[in-house]
């Protein structure tokens, strides 16, 4: 049985966290085929015995319903685990917009408590920056839920240089949750700066591309239609045009997989483990041979040359789509 032994700490924080974590969105939101709460329940708990501490859920995933399959699957260990949730969607759906008014972040805190069936949350993230709302009445009102002793540590994502400072000299943020991999690499330019002087550490979602980078996706690929991939509309990349422009990048992954016995996927989970010891990726899956493959990753080590390669060969291509639809993108902080 493979596992995970390898942990890290987010930041400055000393919130220690398996070296890899995961992703649970997609055991009922977003992508397909989805687990019923049996199947998502054994996953979760197979994923713990593996040496995985580090789950990742939102309020928003469902909505609801995924926080109810970590709260089933992870109380009898819960002592073992360091569970993640978020708050900031109008009555916890994105489709109907951003909320992060203080009294809607402490209905959410509640809530989330009784879902996951705990008496805190270790990690508390605004899910999308809310420009109606003051960031440092964000960061008090976590400031006050963490005194009460209902959360452990406040988290960002997809939050902007200047929101983070300003959130961070309200209450410390431990972690800021991004989109980052050899596909997106923007956090480069100015957030992985930003988070490195102040100490917070980076929680890579979609570290694989949402599965582009695995190498088990072309353009022949048939997304079902519940699969927010599907045909491009929510994700302009997965179009097929886009997807065989940028069969490139995975090549250039394979061909180093290859030299190392390793799958694609492990390549690209490496390289970002690689790029700081505060980068904890939490990719997701609904398959525990696909945990096992990912976890691995922790004891692969890329030589200097194998990721110079990656990283200038990657740099060099023209990665075609956005990685959002319009109305998506509306909800990114800059």
């Amino acid at each position: 049985m493979q596992t995970i032994t390898k942990t890290r700490t987010l930041g400055s924080s000393g919130l220690e966290v398996s070296a890899l974590g995961l992703g649970c969105m997609g055991l009922s939101f977003a992508y397909a085929p989805k687990l019923d709460a049996a199947e998502a329940v054994a996953l979760l708990r197979a994923a713990v015995e593996r040496g995985v501490t580090f789950f990742d859920t939102a309020e928003a995933y469902g909505p609801f319903t995924n926080e109810q399959l970590l709260g089933e699957a992870l109380a009898p260990v819960r002592d073992q685990v360091v569970i993640a949730t978020k708050f900031g969607f109008k009555d916890g759906s994105p489709a109907n917009g951003l909320d992060s008014r203080p009294e809607r972040i402490r209905q959410v805190a509640d809530a989330s408590l009784e879902r996951l069936r705990t008496d805190r949350i270790d990690l508390f993230y605004q899910h999308r920056v809310d420009p109606e709302v003051p960031i440092e009445e964000v960061a008090g009102t976590v400031k006050e839920l963490i005194d009460a002793g209902k959360v452990g540590h406040f988290g960002l994502s997809e939050a902007g240089a200047d929101t983070i400072r300003r959130a961070h000299a309200v209450q410390p943020v431990t972690a800021l949750q991004n989109e980052y991999s050899l596909w997106w690499r923007e956090p480069e330019d100015e957030i992985i700066p930003t988070i490195e002087e102040l100490g917070i550490g980076l929680v890579p979602f979609s570290p694989l591309g949402k599965g582009f980078l695995t190498g088990t996706i072309d353009e022949s690929t048939e997304f079902d239609e519940s699969d927010n991939r599907s045909g491009g509309a929510a994700f302009p990349r997965f179009a097929k045009e886009n997807i065989r422009a940028n069969q490139a990048l995975v090549d250039l992954i394979r061909r180093v997989a290859a030299g190392k016995d390793a799958t694609a996927a492990q390549i690209a989970l490496a390289w970002i483990l690689a790029q700081q010891p505060w980068i904890v990726p939490i990719p997701g899956t609904t398959k525990l041979h696909r945990i096992e493959e990912n976890i691995a990753a922790a004891d692969i080590e890329l030589t200097d040359g194998e990721l110079r390669e990656l990283t200038e060969a990657a740099a060099r291509m023209d990665i075609r789509g956005d990685r959002y639809n319009e109305q998506m993108q509306q909800m990114i902080d800059r």
